[in-house]
């Protein structure tokens, strides 16, 4: 978001110049070292403005992707309505699950059998989750849509996620995660989440200190050029601001490299995630559910209704998702019957069934889970736009919409700031020397540390330092050196 480059300083006690006149190639170093706002002021704003002029085309790319995936929720409803929904029969009951999958099965014998998760509610189909299935991507499943009523088989589509995105939300998914470039595609997406919040803060900062400012010098309703572009630029900023704070560090906690920093954190604060032990004998996990007890023998197994009807005893309600033991001992022996909701209020339960005769084993409940894990979870669901339904994705899309608007409104002031001829000159540099040594030494080690454990903000932040520096040098040593 570049932002307005010439207004005057608070407190420097100078007439303003001329906001739409460009500054020369060589300008006066201030004779004074300025104090506080003032000395801060040009260091905020040449951050914000050489942030959003190189960060900007990545963060329409996120914001643009992030609009599309906030409409593929309704449109995956209607473009796959076939799939997803049924008539419900006058008086007819929903067929055993056993029986459902058995005919799912029959339809479709490729693959393994991964996950079910039985019709949520009256009008929906059990969706039969196979793994390993011949032309489906690794990290997705094979979702065979089946009628509960019937065992009618209403299609099979590709599935991703726990969220159970369709293949067009996949697809959309992907271009705003990665490009469809694998992980070194997401690179895109965290440099941008890195840096929104930076460019965000910027420009907050600096229209709170140019309000007044800005108030004396122009009366509401007058302004034209690029004064009105920077009206509309940081109001629209302003109002969206705790928006693009809370995209930005959502974001951050499933990137590659700061979300490893922020997953390592969580862990040594004893805040990671808990799981369900999915074990059918042996020490109980402590999570509060009743003790398990050993397997009568190998290979018994009480079926899919029985388990599903343990888990109903222990108070999961719809939906849920029911994943079978491993098939050899290396993996979960009890079956896992975990609540998928992530709609508010979340219904995130889980417990352990052991095959042998539908005991609960262990049971973990999302209230027992720690602040930052329940904060995570809460985080994720609302930037991917299920926490709150469809308010949840009208505010998405209205803040990826404010993004585009931010970045067009900036970009729009860099060309007015060159008298709508040419792009308007660049912020000139030294700022950094007009701070006090007590102010920029402890910025400093800030950074540094923020920098270290958000890479793609330290990196880019080190390069565009280390290429200012030469620059700065080859204009020192041809006698034209600018300051701020």
């Amino acid at each position: 978001m570049p932002a307005e480059p010439t207004v005057l300083a608070e407190g420097d006690g100078q007439q303003p110049a001329d906001p739409l006149s460009p500054p020369g190639d060589t300008e006066a170093r201030p004779a004074a070292r300025r104090s506080g706002w003032a000395s801060l002021r040009p260091l905020v704003l040449r951050l914000h403005f050489y942030a959003g002029l190189l960060i900007a085309p990545f963060l329409l790319v996120a914001a643009t992707t992030g609009l599309l995936y906030a409409g593929s929720y309704q449109a995956e409803k209607i473009l796959y309505a076939d799939e997803l929904r049924v008539s419900v029969p006058a008086g007819k009951s929903e067929l055993p699950l056993t029986r459902q999958v058995a005919a799912a099965r029959q339809a479709h014998p490729e693959g393994m059998i991964s996950a079910v998760r039985p019709a949520p509610e009256d009008g929906a189909t059990t969706r039969v989750l196979l793994s390993g299935v011949p032309g489906v991507d690794s990290d997705q499943t094979l979702a065979v849509f089946v009628n509960p009523y019937t065992g009618e088989i209403r299609g099979a589509l590709a599935q991703y996620g726990a969220s159970g995105a369709l293949p067009l939300r996949t697809w959309i998914d992907g271009l705003h995660r990665d490009l469809h470039l694998g992980e070194p595609g997401r690179l895109y997406s965290e440099l941008a989440a890195s840096w929104l919040w930076v460019i965000a803060g910027g420009g907050l900062v600096l229209w709170f200190g140019r309000r007044k400012a800005l108030r004396k010098r122009h009366k509401p309703g007058n302004a034209t050029g690029r004064r009105r572009t920077l009206s509309l630029h940081g109001s629209v900023g302003v109002w969206a601001a705790v928006g693009l704070f809370f995209l930005s560090a959502t974001g951050l906690t499933w990137s590659t490299y700061a979300g490893q920093s922020i997953s390592d954190l969580r862990d040594s604060l004893g805040q990671s995630t808990p799981s369900v032990t999915a074990q059918a004998a042996g020490e109980h996990a402590g999570h509060g559910g009743a003790a398990g007890t050993a397997r009568a023998g190998a290979g018994a197994d009480v079926g899919l209704d029985a388990v599903l009807k343990s888990a109903r005893g222990q108070g999961l309600s719809d939906p849920v998702e029911i994943v079978p033991p491993a098939g050899d001992a290396s993996g979960p022996t009890a079956y896992v019957v975990k609540q998928i909701q992530r709609s508010w209020p979340e219904k995130q339960d889980s417990v352990a069934v052991d095959p042998a005769n539908g005991a609960v084993t262990d049971v973990l409940r999302f209230d027992d889970y720690p602040v930052l894990a329940k904060l995570s979870r809460w985080g994720i669901d609302a930037h991917a736009g299920s926490l709150f339904g469809i308010a949840n994705q009208i505010a998405l899309a209205a803040l990826a919409l404010c993004v585009i608007l931010l970045i067009v409104w900036g970009y729009r002031m860099w060309w007015q700031r060159g008298r709508a001829s040419s792009f308007g000159r660049p912020m000139p540099r030294g700022a950094w020397q007009d701070v006090p040594p007590y102010v920029l030494v402890p910025l400093m080690a800030a950074i540094a540390v923020l920098g270290y454990f958000v890479p793609l903000l330290g990196i880019p932040l080190v390069a565009f330092l280390a290429v200012d520096i030469v620059l700065g040098e080859i204009a020192y040593r041809r006698g034209r050196r600018t300051y701020a």
